[in-house]
């Protein structure tokens, strides 16, 4: 703790610990709360391991300076706290004993500065004379930063502070240490319980410690001086001396007194030039508490006066102080204001909480609320809230006395919210339905706007031919509206829905985005078009493409004031990371992703379906099935179809490596299903292999040539080469699947060609993950030929006993184990702990015993075996003795006891314990 108080302190402790070290004056200076006494302690506690006497004073105390024993002594610490409580006759004597000082002794004196009876002289006013060889420093304590408070909060709250909730502690207290340990102690003990919200920070009170200071300073302002302190108690914040004389309405004679009196008296402290306030913030709330209602209120009449004047006016400031002082009509002339000025500079989330709380106000005025109530709309389909938002909407857009302009209005922004950002398709399809006919006669753009959302084939429900019939309508009102922003929103849904087909005119209709237009709303526009094709060229396996329409899109999303498109950007920035095989660090990125839109689960839609895709490859199979349901928030079927179907077949896949066959074949038929209603093959892409493969091995092989048969048909000549890659995945599962059944090798070796060419066209794309699984399915075909039809596998032909294969299945065979091998490689560099598990053990069963080794087991004495630690790290990965038995063909039994060697050797307690026991051996 020492070290953090910087170099000031080095000169005090070597005094202290070394006999002949000149004598030194330590002057250490804080606010009340700063840390001061809590210096001195450890300084104490630091002089106890040299040969050095402590003496403690505390200035102002009945009991006056410590005894010395009447003698000097060589090697003193002098800890002297609160000078600025002395009175003229222990100041005299402490100047005494700082005087007489000798080698090997120090001192530390603390005061506050804001309570000096002298500014700057913490000794008083008298001569001090210091000894020639002492030296005398002067060291100020900061308050904590940012990362010291969350430090404090994390010890204090545990880790559920947010970022937000942090800074705005470190705000609101200014980082003064005990008004931080204050602050976090009341929200510990805060009922309901404090769950780490920013909101939670900004409603909290002054510290009853902190409150007693300030009041007890402000009382001791003379009455007729009193108001320039409540004054800046109401305008909370910085201010100048004219804005404090304009608010207290002292005018400036008596208001410059007045401001000169509460500086000396420390009720208020200068922030910077010119600047006067609290020096703690959050002490504002406890003076303004004290302030009689009816003087409250002109302060804040005033208060909204002066805010008025400044430049750029913080309109939502001003229309604070108009309801406080209870200017109805003012009030709500500046929340508007406010709203629009928000909104014009990107502020969209303080527009949407600023017009969340006006409309929830009771009595509002119904032309106050049909003007508001768009403006709401308008930022929360553009901004990054939705909650509270979409249940505000829903009940304004009830109210019979709206203009039907208004009301389609709402309609309309309220359904894209519910379609866009809370996943609620049935119902946003429904309401943008409605506004598109309420608005058609009405407001003909608007229409337009409706319409074009309607073109967009994502959202689960309505097939393809119905989106293309609102892309005809859309068309043709875009061109009679003759509003550009509107032809721009429905060319950026037409983009979308030619690109997720395939529809090679997309890539054309790209070029004709209005990316340079001037207009925010053309451009917004365009960003969304733009960004709405890099996701589509992610699931179509464009991966070339993607980083530059993801780098425009969000630079003009960010430019033209759009955070809800550029948030979808990042989201498909991870998609793209996971299909792409850039895991390290994917899954912190996807967490970090879910917690900043956690107003928004819908939009991290990408980033859970990503971070439970990478716990099935990681073997952590609970904590996957938990991610996919967006942890508790939605189910597979509320995604938009694409996500759906790619979570589908990670849900299949894991239902067969369980061996729950007839689980998975249910399951693939009723997302298949879901694919084949929309009618956009390519979004089949991640879904057709373990769909066939469920159906296969279920027994249903009808229903399955059937689903590679409309695949194949519904991708047509389509340029999609993800899932034409996908298709062929899905003819080698078939093939292999009926090979097996019927033992039939030269079906195996059909099947193992089909995963070849499914591995070059996935290396192409390149997509790494399948490209290894669709290797693996090769080798493993051709190991199972080997074996098919009365051949010795090719390891045991290296025994001169057995019946050996033909040169060319030697070699077919030599060369599937070198696939294998490279697959566990790759399994192993992506991190996908459960592939590389799996594809071990297929190769153990294949590969001779090495020459030259001792019969038996080998002895691994105390460490673990290879095959102990692979067990051990499915285990801890959540896969039970079952499915590791399953994974790594081995009985459940010998699961077992692999399990009990690996707890016994780690010295783990439980199986739980053995992740930490693992980390300790390794």
């Amino acid at each position: 703790m020492i070290a953090t108080h910087g170099s000031a302190l080095g000169p005090l402790v070597r005094a202290v610990s070394t006999r002949h070290a000149g004598p030194v004056l330590l002057f250490v200076e804080a606010p009340a709360g700063g840390g001061k006494s809590h210096l001195l302690q450890e300084l104490a506690d630091l002089a106890t391991t040299a040969d050095a006497t402590r003496l403690r004073w505390r200035c102002g105390a009945d009991d006056g300076p410590p005894d010395e024993g009447g003698r000097r002594r060589e090697a003193t610490l002098w800890l002297v706290d609160d000078v600025h409580r002395a009175d003229e006759d222990e100041l005299r004597r402490l100047r005494r004993v700082l005087e007489a000082l000798e080698p090997g002794s120090a001192a530390a004196v603390t005061y506050r500065p804001e309570e000096l009876p002298l500014p700057g002289l913490p000794l008083g006013g008298a001569p001090m004379t210091y000894p020639s060889g002492l030296t005398v420093l002067r060291h100020r304590l900061e308050p904590w930063d940012e990362e010291h408070v969350g430090r404090a909060a994390a010890r204090a709250l545990g880790d559920g502070c947010t970022a937000e909730a942090v800074r705005l502690l470190r705000e609101r207290t200014g980082g003064v240490p005990r008004v931080v340990v204050d602050l976090l102690a009341a929200l510990r003990e805060q009922r309901p319980a404090f769950t780490g919200t920013a909101a939670e920070v900004a409603a909290a009170g002054a510290p009853a410690r902190l409150a007693e200071l300030v009041l007890s300073r402000t009382h001791a302002v003379p009455p007729a001086y009193r108001p320039v302190v409540w004054a800046a108690a109401v305008l909370d914040g910085p201010a100048g001396r004219d804005e404090l004389n304009a608010v207290s309405g002292l005018g400036a004679a008596t208001g410059n007194s007045a401001l000169l009196r509460a500086l000396e008296g420390a009720a208020l402290a200068e922030l910077g030039e010119g600047r006067y306030g609290f020096a703690v913030p959050l002490a504002a709330s406890a003076v303004r508490a004290t302030v009689p209602g009816p003087v409250r209120q002109d302060l804040h009449r005033r208060a909204a006066g002066v805010l008025s004047r400044r430049q750029p006016v913080a309109w939502a400031a001003v229309a604070a102080h108009h309801r406080a002082a209870g200017d109805g009509h003012q009030w709500l002339r500046a929340v508007e204001k406010a709203a629009v000025s928000a909104e014009a500079f990107g502020r969209h989330e303080q527009a949407i909480t600023l017009l969340e709380q006006t409309l929830a106000a009771p009595g509002l005025p119904p032309r106050a609320r049909a003007r508001l109530a768009p403006l709401l709309a308008r930022n929360a389909v553009t901004g990054l809230r939705s909650d509270q938002t979409v249940e505000v909407l829903a009940q304004i857009v009830r109210d019979a006395a709206l203009p039907p302009a208004v009301r389609g209005e709402l309609r309309l922004d309220l359904g894209l919210m519910l379609c866009n950002q809370m996943g609620r398709f049935a119902e946003g399809w429904r309401m943008l339905e409605i506004a598109a006919a309420e608005l058609y006669e009405v407001r003909s753009a608007l229409a337009v706007r409706a319409m074009a959302a309607l073109i967009s084939p994502n959202w689960p429900g309505g097939s393809l031919d119905v989106h293309q019939g609102w892309l005809i309508r859309a068309l043709a009102a875009a061109d009679d509206s003759g509003d550009d922003a509107m032809r721009a929103a429905v060319l950026a849904n037409r983009i979308g829905l030619a690109m997720s087909c395939a529809d090679p005119e997309a890539w054309e209709l790209l070029k004709r985005l209005p990316v340079t237009d001037t207009d925010p709303a053309c451009a917004r526009q365009a960003a969304r078009g733009l960004c709405n094709a890099a996701d589509s060229a992610v699931w179509l396996g464009f991966h070339g493409r993607v980083d530059a329409l993801l780098a425009e899109g969000r630079e003009l999303s960010a430019r033209s004031g759009a955070p809800y498109t550029e948030h979808s950007a990042l989201a498909t920035r991870l998609l793209h990371e996971w299909l792409t095989g850039q895991w390290p660090g994917l899954d912190k990125r996807c967490e970090d992703f879910v917690a900043a839109t956690a107003d928004m689960p819908f939009l991290a839609s990408d980033a859970y379906v990503v971070r439970g895709l990478l716990a099935v490859a990681q073997g952590d199979w609970g904590e996957a099935r938990s991610w996919f349901s967006q942890q508790g928030t939605f189910g597979t079927e509320k995604l938009p179809v694409p996500l759906g179907a790619a979570t589908a077949g990670a849900v299949i896949r894991l239902a067969l490596a369980r061996q729950e066959v007839a689980a998975a074949a249910e399951h693939a038929r009723a997302a298949w299903k879901a694919v084949v209603d929309k009618g956009v093959w390519p979004w089949a892409a991640e879904l057709a292999p373990w769909a066939v493969e469920a159906l296969a091995r279920a027994g249903d092989r009808t229903a399955a040539h059937t689903m590679v048969r409309t695949f194949s048909q519904g991708l047509g000549r389509r340029e999609a080469p993800a899932a034409r890659a996908a298709l062929m995945w899905s003819r080698a599962v078939l093939t292999e699947t009926e090979a097996l059944a019927e033992k039939r090798r030269d079906g195996l070796l059909e099947a193992a060609e089909l995963y070849r060419t499914a591995a070059a066209a996935y290396a192409v794309l390149p997509r790494p993950y399948p490209q290894a699984l669709t290797t693996e399915g090769a080798a493993r075909c051709v190991l199972a030929a080997d074996t098919t039809g009365g051949r010795a596998p090719v390891a045991e032909c290296e025994d001169a006993a057995a019946s050996p294969a033909p040169a060319s299945d030697q070699a077919r065979a030599l060369s599937a184990l070198a696939e294998l091998e490279s697959c566990v490689q790759c399994y192993t560099d992506l991190g996908a702990v459960w592939d590389a598990a799996r594809t071990r053990a297929l190769l153990r069963t294949r590969q001779p015993a090495r020459k030259g080794r001792p019969p038996g087991r080998p002895s691994h004495a105390d460490a673990l075996s290879p095959r102990e630690a692979e067990v051990a790290q499915l285990a801890v990965s959540g896969l039970t003795n079952r499915e590791i038995a399953a994974t790594l063909r081995l009985s459940p039994r010998t699961v077992e006891q692999h399990i009990a060697g690996a707890m016994r050797k780690s010295g783990a307690l439980s199986r739980r314990d053995l992740a930490h026991s693992l980390g300790r051996t390794s």
